[in-house]
């Protein structure tokens, strides 16, 4: 699986699923996706009501040229709520800065009302952000609710395999914040 090592090798060892998971879920589960082409590898989660952009990596030749904004626009032509999960900005990082520039150049905003902390295999715990888009008017309570089912239906599908525990327990990781 080529483009699982593309991935492996940009995106931080904490936020990786592990290969077989990913396998799994791409044969075992109806929501779970992949779209490769050689720019760029996006795996996503296409629930009724909502997508869930799990990983996207436009490979590093092709940055630059819109292809990101492109590969977002198709999804936003879906008429749904996109939520996905970013690394927060760190000044110290330009990587972060760029990533969350990139989302908010697309109209993707930050949900500021949602802590996400999950912890990794050696227990260090770790935040994301959580991000979306909406065709519609939507309220952060919907993309709680919609994280919740991302935490349960994706992050946590055959954990226990993988990982021998439960990786993101919606009502250990998600925390409503006023």
């Amino acid at each position: 699986m080529d483009w699982f090592n593309k991935l492996q090798a940009y995106f931080p060892e904490h936020e990786m699923k592990d290969e077989g998971q990913m396998r799994e879920l791409l044969s075992h589960h109806s929501a779970y996706r992949k779209w490769e082409t050689d720019q760029f590898v996006v795996t996503y989660a296409e629930f009724p009501d909502f997508l869930f952009i799990d990983y996207l990596l436009v490979y590093p030749g092709t940055r630059g040229h819109g292809v990101g904004s492109q590969i977002l626009n198709r999804f936003k032509q879906k008429g749904k709520t996109i939520v996905l999960e970013v690394e927060p900005a760190d000044a110290e990082d330009k990587d972060t800065l760029r990533r969350v520039r990139f989302y908010e150049r697309n109209g993707f905003h930050r949900a500021n009302h949602i802590e996400y902390t999950r912890s990794d295999d050696d227990g260090t715990s770790f935040t994301m952000d959580v991000y979306y888009w909406s065709p519609n008017e939507v309220s952060e309570r919907t993309i709680l609710r919609h994280m919740s089912t991302v935490c349960r239906e994706i992050h946590n599908f055959r954990a226990l395999k993988y990982y021998g525990r439960v990786v993101a327990d919606p009502e250990e990781v998600l925390n409503w914040v006023q």
